[in-house]
């Protein structure tokens, strides 16, 4: 499929886009070789073939859920200007 000039002035009025006379010739080129490219993956037999959500059939590997830091939580509060119950306490911002 090509676009012409007209095609993409539209396009680009559509996307609110603004765009200059330059650009607009190598935009037409560039979107009708993209378009292109789309027409010739269509023709692909994919007879047979299983839609997928994604491409490897794969599971995640997970770390074991052990702390790989020290609890530091009483240092911290004690620098804290006010604390209650092991929660920071900060003033209201919202009326």
């Amino acid at each position: 499929m090509s676009l012409d000039r007209s095609d993409i002035e539209n396009i680009a009025h559509l996307a609110r886009l603004a765009i200059s006379a330059e650009q607009t010739e190598r935009y037409a080129a560039t979107l009708s070789n993209i378009l292109d490219l789309v027409t010739q993956m269509d023709r692909v037999d994919t007879t047979g073939v299983e839609p997928m959500a994604h491409p490897l059939h794969m599971t995640q590997r997970l770390r074991p859920d052990q702390p790989t830091e020290p609890d530091q939580r009483a240092l911290f509060q004690a620098l804290a200007p006010l604390t209650e119950g092991g929660l920071y306490l900060v003033p209201k911002v919202i009326d």
